[in-house]
């Protein structure tokens, strides 16, 4: 492993410290290191407060003229809620900066390292590039398209079974798994469910500790129900800590694109789908789904009528299935997490 792999790692580790807290800004995390050895390091904390660039800056114990700096995500240079970063590390004299992935805004990309090096400072870019854009991974499919990136979670039996006939679901999947699902909704922006769900299983859709308790002081996802028909009054559980819940209409591929945007103009860039069926079948038809993440109980339940993990209309051939890349699978106490990205064919 080189250094600058080396370093660059350590940064990652430090961006994900802001797992869940950054929205809608990136998660981003920077090290200097002096004569080989790192002598400051920070990471993007919040939404508002000052970037990992900075932090570092203002960790370090001792002068950090001439170090070299490395950083997850291209520096800013643009003033926002906070100063250029840009103009923090000349100020710093530091000598080299090393950037894992580009600003993902075209009108951005590259701009700082244009910067940097006019104040001769020299610049190294795309060092562990795929680990940092998948870090932001919804950050960036919001910056470039102005949508959500959007994960369709599901749990199941082994047989592809999400309820019995008469909708009772709890618990398909162990306590581990569903802690898990904890992690996946603080990564999230909005949650998002059909009126079936919240019918049969009355959920709070909030992040919780681990006795179920609503998390004190965080940013509770927007949470979202997708119904023709509901009213607030038939969602009493979801009247709970966090935001008044939106009833909304996503069947159509037009209602789908329409939502997508909406919710991107309210700075939505992570949106979690939990089910049911009828609505992660319609998700996947109006191809709005980008990554799937299917907790599967080693368990076969059986029943014709058992309720399936994606509804929708029969389709005529096998050559209708979508294709999944990039798929993992892991084990999550008894039970197993499959997660992968979905294709969609090409128009």
């Amino acid at each position: 492993m080189t250094d600058d792999i080396q370093y660059m790692k350590r940064a990652i580790t430090l961006a994900k410290k802001g797992f869940g807290k950054t929205s809608p800004n990136p998660m981003v995390g920077a090290v200097i290191v002096k004569n080989g050895i790192i002598i400051g390091e920070g990471y993007h904390k919040k939404c508002g407060t000052p970037h990992a660039e900075i932090n570092a800056i203002n960790s370090a114990k001792e002068s950090i003229d001439g170090t070299t700096m490395y950083v997850t995500l291209e520096p800013c240079s643009t003033t926002g809620q906070t100063p250029p970063c840009t103009d923090a590390i000349i100020s710093a004299n530091i000598a080299k900066v090393v950037v894992g992935c580009l600003d993902p805004n075209p009108n951005h990309a590259g701009r700082a390292l244009k910067i940097l090096k006019s104040a001769n400072v020299e610049t190294t870019i795309n060092v562990e590039q795929k680990s940092c854009e998948d870090l932001n991974r919804a950050f960036f499919h919001w910056i470039e398209t102005g949508t959500p990136y959007v994960i369709l979670k599901m749990a199941m039996t082994l047989d592809g079974k999400t309820a019995t006939a008469s909708g009772k679901s709890k618990w398909i999947t162990g306590p581990q798994a569903r802690k898990s699902v904890q992690k996946l909704r603080k990564w999230s922006d909005a949650i998002m469910v059909g009126s079936g769900t919240v019918k049969a299983d009355n959920p709070s859709l909030n992040v919780r500790n681990s006795q179920g308790a609503s998390l004190k002081n965080w940013v509770q996802p927007l949470r979202i129900v997708a119904s023709r028909t509901m009213s607030l009054d038939d969602a009493q559980q979801l009247m709970g800590p966090g935001s008044i819940p939106e009833i909304v209409k996503a069947d159509t591929k037009k209602e789908w694109r329409t939502l997508m945007e909406k919710l991107g103009e309210k700075n939505i860039t992570a949106l979690l789908i939990e089910g049911g069926s009828g609505l992660a079948a319609s998700a996947i038809h109006a191809e709005v789904i980008h990554e799937i993440a299917f907790y599967i109980a080693p368990k076969i339940l059986g029943g014709r009528n058992s309720r399936p993990v994606i509804g929708g209309l029969d389709p005529a051939s096998l050559s209708e299935a979508r294709n999944l890349q990039e798929m993992k699978i892991k084990k999550i106490g008894d039970d197993f997490l499959l997660t992968g990205r979905l294709l969609y064919r090409k128009r």
